[in-house]
C-alpha cells in the first residue's frame, strides 16, 4: 500500500487552458513527474509535459502535477467516483482506513493514499448524510496526516488542510487554488492561505469559510506527570515509524529534537543524517559528534558564502516572502534537501513542532502563552517554509512530533511538566533519556537554525556587501523575484 506523494494540486472556477497551462509551469517543480486535469467531467492525464497544450478547460477544474515517491507512476490524480478530488501530502493510517470503508461496501481502484480520503468523504456524506461540514470535520479527526486536499461535489470546489497546516493551500477570491502563493501570482490573482483545520467554499457566489477542527481543542483533563511521560514514550515512536521509509533521512543539527526523532527511526529504517552548516558552525560541530554517539552515517553539506549568493534567488523564488529570519532558516534547509536528493532520499524526518509543543524557545520562559499562538500559526509561519524549500529538491519532510496524538498528549501536559526552573521541555527531555538518548544529548540547550548553521551571519555579510540590510536583503531578492509575476 503506497502514499501518493508530495505534488501540486491547482484548479478553480472558469479555468481556461491558458491560465491552466501557467498555473502548471509555475508548480511543476512540485511535481515533474506527470500530470492530471479533470474539467467539467472530460479527463487528461499524462507524464509528458508536452502534451499540456491539449488539456480540458472548463467551468470546474481540478489538476494535480505528481512527483512520484515511491512505485510506479501509474496512479495520477484527480480521483473521482460521485466526488472528485486532488490531494497533496500523506495519510499514514489509510491502510487501516481502507480497511474500515471496505468492511462498509466500499471498493477501490487504487492502492494509493489519496482514493482513502475520497471514499471516506463519500461515505460520510452519502452513506451517513452528513452536511459537507460534518463530513470534513469528521474526516480531519478520522484522518492522521498531512493533507491538503480540493475536492468538488457536483455543485461546489471545497478546500481543506491538516489541522495543523502541514502542507499549504491557497486560493484566490476569484475562485482559483493552489499549493503555493507564485502559481496563483503566475495568473495575477491574490493569494490566501487556507487556515489549518478551515473548510473553504468556492461557488459561483464567492468564497465562505469555516473553522471546523483546532488543535487545542485536543486538550482535555491534563496530565499527571506519570501519564504524560508514557505518553510521549507510547506515541512518539510510533509516530516516528509509520513516517520512515526503506530508506529516509533525517534533518539533523544534533539537538534534542532532531536526536530523538533519529535515534527512533534507526529502528525502523535504513537512515542517513542530513546536516548542513559552515565549518565552524555550532551546527556542523554537534551533528558529528551526536552522529558517532548514536553510531549513525552523516552526511554533511558545508556551505560557503558563495554557495549562499548562488541560492539565494532559488530560496527566495520557494518561501514566497520577504522575511529575513525564514530565508535564513531556509538556507540550510535547502542544502541538506539538496544533498538527500543527491543520495537518491526522498523522505526525510524533522525534528520541527517540539519548540511550540513542549515549550522549547526561549521567549516562553516571561511569556509561556505564546505556545498556544504559536502552534496555531505554525503552519503558515514554519511549516509552509519548510514544505516549498524542500520541494525544490524534489524532497518530502515529515514531521513525527506532528501526529495528532503526539500533539494530544503535548496539549495535555501541564506547563510545569515542559518549563520549570528555566528548563525548557523538560517532560521531552525526560522521555528522551528513557528511550536510549544519551544524557549530555537529552539535556544540552542548543541554537536556532539560523544561529547554529551560521547561515544568518553570512547573509548579514551578503546584505553588508550590497548596501543593505538583512531586512533589506530579503525585501530585495522578494522583488527581484515575483516582480513580473505580482505586477
Amino acid at each position: 500500500m503506497r502514499g501518493e506523494g508530495m505534488c501540486l494540486v491547482v484548479g478553480g472556477l472558469h479555468l481556461g487552458r491558458e491560465k491552466l497551462v501557467r498555473m502548471m509551469l509555475t508548480g511543476k517543480h512540485r511535481g515533474p513527474d506527470s500530470f492530471g486535469v479533470w474539467a467539467d467531467g472530460s479527463v487528461f492525464k499524462s507524464s509528458n509535459f508536452s502534451d499540456l497544450d491539449d488539456v480540458p478547460s472548463g467551468k470546474i477544474v481540478l489538476a494535480q502535477c505528481r512527483l512520484a515517491m515511491t512505485g510506479s507512476k501509474d496512479f495520477t490524480q484527480p480521483f473521482y467516483n460521485d466526488l472528485v478530488l486532488v490531494h497533496n501530502g500523506e495519510i499514514y493510517n489509510h491502510i487501516q482506513l481502507r480497511a474500515y470503508l471496505v468492511e462498509r461496501g466500499h471498493s477501490f481502484e487504487s492502492d494509493v493514499d489519496s482514493e482513502v480520503i475520497l471514499k471516506l468523504l463519500e461515505h460520510l456524506l452519502f452513506d451517513k448524510g452528513l452536511s459537507v461540514e460534518e463530513a470534513v470535520r469528521k474526516a480531519m479527526l478520522m484522518l492522521n496526516g498531512d493533507y491538503a486536499v480540493a475536492f468538488f461535489d457536483g455543485q461546489r470546489i471545497y478546500l481543506f488542510r491538516d489541522p495543523l497546516g502541514i502542507r499549504p493551500l491557497y486560493y484566490s477570491p476569484n475562485g482559483f487554488f493552489a499549493s503555493e502563493k507564485k502559481v496563483l501570482w503566475a495568473i495575477g490573482e491574490e493569494a490566501i492561505p487556507v487556515r489549518p483545520g478551515e473548510l473553504v467554499e468556492v461557488a459561483e457566489g464567492g468564497i465562505k469559510r469555516f473553522q471546523l477542527v483546532n488543535p487545542l481543542s485536543f486538550s482535555g483533563k491534563l496530565f499527571t506527570e506519570e501519564r504524560a511521560l508514557k505518553g510521549i514514550l507510547n506515541v512518539l515512536p510510533h509516530a516516528t515509524r509509520i513516517r520512515t521509509t526503506k530508506r529516509t533521512g533525517v534533518l539533523f543539527s544534533g539537538g534534542l529534537d532532531s536526536s530523538l526523532i533519529a535515534l527512533l527511526a534507526a529502528r525502523y529504517s535504513d537512515i542517513t543524517l542530513y546536516a548542513a552548516g559552515t565549518e565552524d558552525s555550532p551546527d556542523i560541530e554537534g551533528a558529528r559528534r551526536v552522529a558517532d554517539e548514536l553510531g549513525l552515517p552523516l552526511k554533511e553539506f558545508i556551505f560557503t558564502r558563495e554557495d549562499v549568493e548562488e541560492a539565494l534567488p532559488k530560496v527566495a523564488f520557494a518561501i514566497e516572502e520577504p522575511n529575513a529570519v525564514n530565508l535564513a532558516i531556509a538556507i540550510p534547509i535547502y542544502f541538506a534537501t539538496l544533498l538527500a536528493r543527491e543520495d537518491g532520499v526522498k523522505v526525510l524526518l524533522s525534528g520541527q513542532g517540539a519548540d511550540e509543543l513542549f515549550g522549547g524557545y526561549a521567549k516562553y520562559l516571561q511569556r509561556p502563552e505564546l505556545m498556544e499562538r504559536d502552534i496555531l500559526e505554525m503552519g503558515e509561519r514554519n511549516l509552509a517554509r519548510d514544505d516549498k524549500v524542500s520541494m525544490l529538491n524534489g524532497v518530502e519532510v515529515r514531521y513525527p512530533y506532528l501526529d495528532p496524538a503526539v500533539v494530544r498528549v503535548a496539549i495535555r501536559t501541564p506547563l510545569e511538566l515542559k518549563i520549570k526552573e528555566g528548563i525548557r521541555k523538560l517532560i521531552l527531555r525526560r522521555a528522551a533519556e528513557q528511550l536510549g538518548l544519551p544524557r549530555e544529548v537529552a539535556w544540552k540547550e542548543k541554537k536556532a537554525c539560523q544561529y547554529g548553521s551560521r547561515s544568518q551571519k553570512l547573509l548579514e555579510k551578503i546584505a553588508k556587501a550590497r548596501g543593505t540590510t538583512l531586512r533589506g536583503l530579503a525585501e530585495m531578492l522578494f522583488s527581484e523575484t515575483f516582480q513580473r509575476s505580482t505586477a
